[in-house]
């Protein structure tokens, strides 16, 4: 099976974000799709009348990502903005760590870090441990690339499709069991949540080995964003001390089949993570995506950082969601994205969002920050 780095013509877009994950010189610098939650500005950008967006929402998506001159896209999420209203959260069903009020996983009520610890001992540990007994690598390969390649067929040579929720590593199960009973859990049984881990990185370690060959098998761009919330504005979500005892080990344990491979793994940054850059580089990751600047995120820093190969690292660096594009100035935007460049590495830079932009933007700033992508892309630093 192949892709379109090896089948299909690339638009000049597309070639160009392909050229930039190889880290090659170029001229122009590539656009990141963006993920805007605004129907009415989906429709705007895309030419499409009022109401477009719900009834179609893929085809009104798609031709809002090429119209805003999206070179590359990893998460393809086009019905991701069905939930907003034009002020936000629109309703529908909440979740452990948006307001529900009882959680129960697995017919099990989670009221209590010593619930969560349970569930896990009792029910995740030996689902984990199922998992890996039975991984089937060839049926995940296929899997993979069956979903790469769909994804990229409805793109055609327009946009380049780069890799997103198919190389696995622990995580922190918040989103299941909610963060206060979780953390308690973290905080009180740090030997289960140890093992967890682990079990995690035994069934990951089995899918990497999976992604790494699909990668080589369908030529896939070498390119794969990492993605996990472990941060807030303040910091890491739990002591960076216990993150180096009980999860980092696993984490890049795990990785081990991608770093045989030539593909660029980076990370995506919620939050103030400065702690963990260095950490993150060390186990393998080659770049970074996102930065949340008002919180302390050292992008000229970051920017000057190295691999642990001694190379130059991806950089998408996203004009700010929270700041930036709701507060500021069109004139803001255009200054934000000029520091970007010229702060930004001098090969593997791509422009973006630093996140998904929500409802409210004025339409001036996404026009001035489309214009920037453009201009960007056609003039490059000059």
């Amino acid at each position: 099976m192949t892709t379109a780095e090896t089948t299909t013509a690339l638009s000049d877009g597309a070639q160009l974000a392909l050229d930039t994950v190889h880290q090659r010189a170029v001229q122009g610098i590539p656009s990141k799709g963006i993920n805007v939650m605004e129907h009415a500005i989906l429709e705007r950008v895309a030419g499409a009348e009022p109401g477009a967006y719900r009834s179609k929402p893929e085809k009104t998506y798609l031709a809002f990502q090429k119209a805003a001159g999206a070179c590359v896209i990893d998460q393809w999420i086009p019905r991701n903005p069905l939930g907003m209203g034009d002020k936000g959260f629109a309703g529908g069903p909440r979740g452990a760590t948006t307001g529900l009020e009882q959680i129960v996983v697995d017919e099990r009520l989670i009221d209590s870090p010593e619930a969560v610890a349970a569930h896990l001992e009792e029910v995740a540990l030996p689902r984990l441990e199922r998992a890996a007994a039975s991984f089937d690598e060839d049926a995940r390969v296929a899997e993979i690339l069956a979903k790469e390649a769909e994804v990229q067929a409805l793109f055609g040579g327009s946009i380049l499709k780069t890799g997103y929720q198919f190389v696995k590593f622990p995580k922190m199960r918040y989103g299941a069991y909610g963060y206060e009973n979780y953390f308690m859990a973290y905080a009180l049984y740090p030997d289960v949540i140890e093992r967890h881990f682990a079990r995690q990185a035994d069934v990951a370690l089995l899918n990497n080995a999976a992604a790494a060959r699909a990668y080589a098998e369908g030529a896939l761009p070498p390119l794969y964003r990492l993605d996990h919330d472990m941060a807030d504005g303040r910091g890491t979500l739990v002591d960076i001390a216990s993150l180096d005892r009980i999860w980092f080990p696993h984490f890049a344990r795990c990785l081990a089949p991608m770093l045989k491979t030539d593909v660029r793994m980076i990370w995506h940054c919620d939050g103030n993570l400065m702690e963990m850059v260095p950490r993150l580089i060390e186990a393998g990751v080659r770049g970074f995506q996102g930065f949340q600047y008002e919180h302390g995120m050292d992008y000229k820093r970051i920017c000057a950082m190295k691999d642990r190969n001694g190379d130059k690292l991806i950089i998408q660096a996203g004009v700010s969601v929270t700041t930036t594009l709701p507060h500021g100035t069109a004139r803001d935007v255009g200054d934000q994205m000029k520091w970007l460049v010229e702060n930004g590495p001098r090969t593997g830079l791509f422009l973006g969002c630093s996140s998904s932009v929500a409802p409210g933007v004025p339409w001036e700033n996404i026009e001035t920050l489309i214009e920037g992508f453009k201009y960007y892309q056609q003039h490059g630093r000059s």
